[in-house]
């Protein structure tokens, strides 16, 4: 990695624009402005520049946690590996500017007004003692980097103990650790994973039936644009049946799928006038669930069980839980600037948490998906998920991905894209186009998933105008998820069979640790749920 890559993954804000109002010497063209020197410790001497803000950053060697006593609690540990980070930062932009004030003299050097009052001698001396310099800089870098990675390794664990709450309660002469330093951060870490006990998540043995806290969420199951005047849509949820359809007054309603006289499911009736009739003896319901016709026999006081249902942004919402409904619903919508091309829902013979672990996972794409939108691509040395101690939501290292897991069965994805099947960039934020997913996984029973997919662009419009194009989304849609689901079914027949399908995570598996963490809190009655805004 050059020294502006090594920049680039710390998140510097720096351009490499040049620009003529830089020069340090009139008559130097092109050239780098950079008006600051290196002290003899290495220090950065201020001065005001354009580069202020990249540069102008304190040393933290003289805030270095000073903590009492041999031993460590696991909460200092983690502040003195968020020191590490911090010196880490400092260093590399140290070696970015000693490179950058290197090139300066390089330009200085090759200025065409100095070498008329250089000799060629003298000038080939000069540019040699910067090569040695410049190389012995990017040594330097190259270590700063090993710095670095060895750093982030240890705060990622760090805070997997704290924040995951994977920590027992132990005696401070099993869990402490002596401070470590800047300079021993390998032993450190190694001496912490030896001591911590690997806890694994336990997801095995036939699918329990769903707790009734999972319910009391919003859920979207249907796309408003498929539920048209006059139609139903008859779906599944946490194993009951319900018909979706719109009342006279146009909004969408939720009721029973099963007539109170005689059980005959009612989306294999019709609606007449914004009720539902039952094709067995006409019994015609409301979107709240009241019998308002009964041909051919007295007005009973009669009523099917409906459902909270409410539609936004293109959505259809449902609420199945017993507690009373949250007062606003969550937005889906694509961020700013993009144009929804396709919206296709599925039915999936598979649990629905598998498919989110599935979702929520993308270092199995150069394995699992060589024949479509991975094809081509390389497999790294490493794959991470980084995200905030209290997210859902974060990025992959190395793919330009950014992903999220929305409670209760929401996954929206934001791919950076060139070509298809290339990547671009190493964040979405390098990439000129991108292409924003949304998963929604509606646990329809034990073992059955409804899936809304939306997919959105931020270019190409004039696809959306092109006939038949949902046809070849749908395709594409498929073929993608037919990869999956072979070995997603395979994982549920084993797990089924009492094998655990989360016996060893590893580091890109953080967030489907994290959605299960937060699913058994949801299930166990937690009263602060984990990894939320407020954590």
């Amino acid at each position: 990695m050059t020294a502006f890559a090594t920049a680039a993954a710390l998140s510097l804000p720096f351009s490499l624009c040049r620009s003529s109002k830089l020069n340090c010497k009139k008559g130097v063209r092109g050239g780098f402005g950079v008006f600051a020197v290196l002290g003899e410790e290495g220090g950065l001497l201020d001065k005001k520049s354009t580069w202020g803000q990249l540069f102008d950053v304190e040393d933290p060697r003289s805030k270095m946690p000073q903590f009492k006593g041999k031993f460590l609690d696991v909460y200092q540990a983690l502040e003195v590996a968020r020191y590490d980070i911090h010196y880490c930062d400092w260093r590399a932009r140290q070696d970015l500017l000693t490179i950058m004030i290197l090139h300066e003299k390089v330009v200085e050097v090759l200025n065409p007004l100095a070498r008329d009052f250089k000799s060629i001698g003298t000038m080939k001396k000069e540019l040699a003692e910067l090569q040695d310099e410049l190389a012995q800089a990017h040594r330097q870098v190259h270590v700063s980097e090993a710095r670095v990675s060895t750093a982030l390794d240890k705060l990622a664990y760090m805070e997997e103990l704290v924040n995951d709450r994977l920590l027992q309660d132990r005696n401070p002469a099993e869990s402490d650790q002596e401070s470590p330093s800047p300079s021993t951060s390998t032993q450190y870490l190694d001496t912490v994973k030896r001591k911590s006990p690997q806890k694994n998540l336990n997801v095995s043995g036939p699918v329990q039936p769903y707790h009734p806290r999972l319910k009391n969420f919003w859920y979207p199951v249907a796309f408003s644009s498929d539920l048209k005047d006059g139609m139903m849509i008859p779906i599944d949820c946490f194993e009951e049946q319900w018909v979706l359809f719109r009342g006279k007054d146009g909004k969408p309603g939720c009721v029973r799928n099963t007539c109170a006289h005689r059980a005959c499911p009612l989306h294999l009736g019709s609606v007449n006038e914004g009720r539902i009739q039952c094709p067995y003896h006409g019994w015609e319901y409301s979107t709240d669930g009241k019998c308002e016709k009964m041909p051919s026999t007295r007005l009973l006081d009669v009523k099917i069980k409906s459902l909270p249902c409410f539609e936004q942004e293109g959505m259809i919402w449902i609420w199945p839980g017993s507690d009373p409904p949250a007062a606003s619903l969550p937005s889906l919508q694509p961020p700013p600037g993009f144009q929804v091309h396709a919206e296709i829902v599925m039915e999936l013979p598979v649990e629905h948490g598998l498919l989110l672990d599935n979702l929520l996972d993308l270092a199995h794409a150069p394995f699992t998906h060589t024949s479509t939108f991975a094809k081509g691509w390389t497999v790294p040395s490493l794959v991470k998920f980084l995200t905030p101690a209290s997210g859902l939501q974060g990025y992959w290292d190395p793919y330009p991905i950014d992903m999220e897991f929305r409670p209760p069965c929401m996954v929206l994805s934001t791919i950076g894209i060139s070509k298809p099947g290339k990547l671009e960039g190493q964040s979405t934020k390098e990439c000129a186009t991108h292409l924003h997913q949304l998963h929604v996984c509606l646990p329809s029973s034990r073992q059955k998933t409804r899936l809304l997919y939306r997919m959105s662009l931020d270019f190409a419009p004039v696809l959306k105008h092109i006939p038949f194009m949902h046809y070849l989304w749908r395709h594409f849609a498929e073929q993608v998820l037919n990869e999956d689901l072979r070995l997603v079914l395979g994982q549920q027949e084993r797990m089924i069979s009492g094998a655990n399908v989360w016996n060893w995570p590893v580091s890109y598996d953080k967030l489907g640790v994290r959605y299960r963490l937060w699913r058994d809190a949801v299930e166990k009655g937690a009263k602060q749920l984990p990894f939320g805004k407020s954590t």
